[in-house]
């Protein structure tokens, strides 16, 4: 039978030896090697700070201020509709340079 082995890379770290007593203390307690302390420890952080950093989290509230908000936009302000009004004016200035913004 064939087995596949996945590709697997090394990570290296230099740590006071009072760090690293303390990992090995949590890991002792935990039934895990240092390593798979390490490992499990770093990619559970890891995986937090992706999902802090990719997801958008909203209350019930706010997903339903949200919603009525997209559903119900109110009017544009006038500082919005000025800065429209030079978009297109920009837009139509540029009509014969090489970007143009018709699509």
């Amino acid at each position: 039978m064939a087995t596949t082995t996945e590709k697997q890379d090394r990570i290296g770290a230099r740590v006071p030896h009072e760090v690293y007593q303390t990992l090995c203390r949590a890991a002792e307690l935990s039934g895990a090697t240092v390593n798979q302390f390490l490992v499990q420890s770093a990619l559970k952080e890891a995986q937090a700070v992706i999902e802090r950093e990719e997801f958008i989290r909203l209350s019930s509230s706010d997903w339903n201020w949200l919603l009525e908000l997209s559903e119900n936009p109110p009017p544009p302000s006038a500082e919005l509709s000025a800065a429209m009004a030079r978009y297109q004016k920009a837009g139509k200035d540029d009509a014969d340079t090489f970007f143009n913004w018709e699509p």
